[in-house]
């Protein structure tokens, strides 16, 4: 191709291909996914670099402080969808559920750090592994898609690691808050329900919580991903400032909470002690609506809201900020 002054400019120069965006490694995403869970579990006095460089005892750790800070939020939340209008309900406001709390919370916090390790692991390797797929030419991962990548995670996420711990939990929940609790222990609880109900015991609920994480990670990857080009625009190199992208993963765990707590209404209700009532999931939805109302399905909001926003906040920004960093250290494809 010919310019006036008679120089010539090559076709291939003129045409060249955009460059494509560096992809993360699914590697990357699962160490970046501990280290953010890590530090997100961590007492807020200690620093970040101290959990970053710990190992993996030390990293279950400090997840497992946190949990034992926060658990309470759970207890309440679980105590207030399990507790059922026909039976009469026992709890008038979230302030009642806390009474009985050290016992109730004791089993089911054990259940809960258990888990604390695993969700890292299938969540982000999972996504940045679809994600890497659906990307277009120029490494750009468009809302649709990256909701669709979020599914997949979460659903690989509930079925590997969520189900069987959190049907655990709330059995050992609902137990500790009835007359006469038969649970003695932790192991005890997990032998008495193997014995009774061979391994399918541990996991039940299991569409519902495929359903409920599934959305939760769909809901928080879009959210999070559609901030994230309108931010970006048309400059996808823009560096982002960690405090947007709290207030970003704060949005997109607000929008999981209120988008998906009727799905987790009725996970709790199809893995506590009284599941044999409900012979499907639209089962226990119907007798939710038929018995207690539309507002039933909004139990345990408040409690839920406070804990989720702050640790998808924190989680995503360490994420983002650790992936920076392996990117320096770690060159791949």
């Amino acid at each position: 191709m010919a310019q006036p002054g008679g120089t010539r400019v090559p076709v291939a120069a003129a045409a060249a291909p955009p460059v494509r965006a560096k992809l993360t490694h699914p590697g990357k995403a699962i160490l970046a996914g501990e280290a953010a869970l890590t530090a997100a579990a961590a007492p807020r006095s200690v620093p970040l670099s101290r959990h970053l460089s710990s190992g993996r005892a030390q990293q279950t750790a400090a997840r497992n402080q946190a949990i034992c800070i926060t658990f309470p939020t759970e207890y309440v939340k679980m105590q207030l969808q399990l507790d059922e209008r026909a039976n009469p309900p026992r709890y008038r406001s979230i302030a009642f559920p806390s009474k009985g709390f050290p016992l109730g919370g004791g089993l089911g916090l054990g259940s809960a750090c258990l888990v604390a390790g695993g969700y890292a692991d299938p969540r982000f390797g999972v996504f940045e592994f679809l994600s890497n797929y659906a990307k277009d030419s120029t490494g750009k991962l468009d809302s649709r898609k990256s909701l669709l990548c979020g599914l997949g995670a979460g659903m690989v996420e509930a079925v590997v690691v969520v189900c069987p711990m959190e049907t655990i939990k709330v059995k050992f929940i609902h137990d500790q808050g009835s007359v006469s609790p038969k649970y003695r222990g932790f192991s005890h609880g997990v032998r008495e329900i193997v014995r009774e109900q061979g391994l399918r015991g541990t996991y039940q609920g299991l569409t519902t919580t495929v359903l409920k994480q599934g959305s939760n990670q769909a809901i928080r990857f879009f959210v999070m991903t559609s901030f994230r080009n309108w931010y970006l625009g048309d400059n996808p190199h823009r560096e982002m400032n960690p405090f947007v992208t709290a207030a970003f993963g704060a949005t997109a765990g607000a929008a999981s909470v209120f988008g998906n707590t009727p799905l987790d209404v009725i996970k709790t209700r199809m893995q506590g002690l009284e599941a044999h009532k409900f012979r499907s999931t639209l089962d226990c939805a119907y007798q939710i609506l038929n018995n207690e109302g539309p507002a039933a399905f909004y139990k345990g909001t408040v409690p839920r809201l406070g804990r989720v926003c702050l640790d998808v906040a924190i989680v995503f920004v360490i994420y983002e900020e650790v992936v920076k960093l392996l990117n320096g250290v770690w060159k791949t494809a």
